[in-house]
């Protein structure tokens, strides 16, 4: 069932609500939706509670006109309130992407409300990423300058989904990130690439699976590096999938976290 709910701080979320039992809370990337859990939802809320909200500044939540009231902090807080607004005191956090950098800030802040963490193809540090970060905002901010919103979103699902078999899914998230505005994902973007953890990645002890792809743009040791710093959480390589495993590998990744989620 899709709902909409106002929080305490003027931000209305819609997000899906559909299963029971315990909840998992599934967190999308940069420029998408809850959609971008559209492969799972049905295998997770068999035996789960599944909310899976849109993101402020996506999809049908608030899109704020000020960059000031963008970032993953802000997000964060957002998931705070929606879960408090529905009286869950606990679930298990599931952040893809940019979902992912969200789970790791509210995994520091609000460490009370997780049950289990699940990190996908993301990074504790935007702020760290080097040549690539640099080259990232860089190439973005001009193909949204120049071009906007449906040449950046052609860039990115032919980026995620590359290969001739992978047609359809390309156009599906194609359709999903064309429907941006161009504004409120460049705020996300930005505010995106300025957030990092640093060394509080090391107070992270809640039960976490770090989910890397393959072919994931940042490489595999990135992600073994900041799991070591991590005092108890375990690294699962999906094969032959890149960025948006969600969808070109669902099987094996659904079957990954249910495993992690029954363990």
């Amino acid at each position: 069932m899709i709902n909409k709910k106002t929080l305490s701080n003027g931000i209305s979320i819609e997000y899906l609500d559909q299963g029971e039992g315990e909840v998992m809370l599934l967190l999308h990337g940069l420029g998408s939706t809850k959609a971008d859990w559209d492969f799972q939802k049905e295998a997770f809320s068999k035996a789960f509670r599944v909310i899976a909200p849109d993101l402020r500044g996506h999809g049908n939540s608030t899109k704020p006109k000020s960059i000031k009231e963008y970032g993953i902090s802000h997000c964060g807080e957002d998931m705070k309130l929606l879960l408090q607004t529905l009286n869950i005191e606990k679930c298990t956090v599931v952040g893809f992407s940019m979902g992912g950098a969200i789970a790791f800030d509210m995994a520091v802040k609000y460490p009370s409300l997780f049950h289990k963490m699940v990190i996908v193809n993301t990074a504790p540090d935007f702020n760290n990423l080097g040549e690539f970060g640099e080259q990232m905002i860089e190439e973005r901010t001009n193909l949204l300058k120049s071009e906007g919103m449906l040449a950046m979103a052609k860039k990115v699902s032919e980026g995620m989904f590359p290969d001739s078999d992978q047609i359809e899914l390309q156009k599906i998230f194609y359709n999903r990130a064309s429907k941006n505005e161009l504004k409120p994902y460049f705020n996300s973007f930005i505010t995106l690439m300025e957030w990092g953890l640093g060394d509080e990645i090391e107070k992270i002890t809640i039960p976490s699976l770090v989910i890397a792809s393959e072919y994931d743009y940042t490489p595999i040791d990135s992600k073994v590096k900041y799991v070591e710093k991590m005092k108890n959480a375990r690294l699962e390589i999906i094969k032959n999938s890149r960025h948006g495993v969600t969808m070109d590998q669902p099987l094996e990744f659904n079957k990954v976290i249910l495993n992690f989620m029954n363990s």
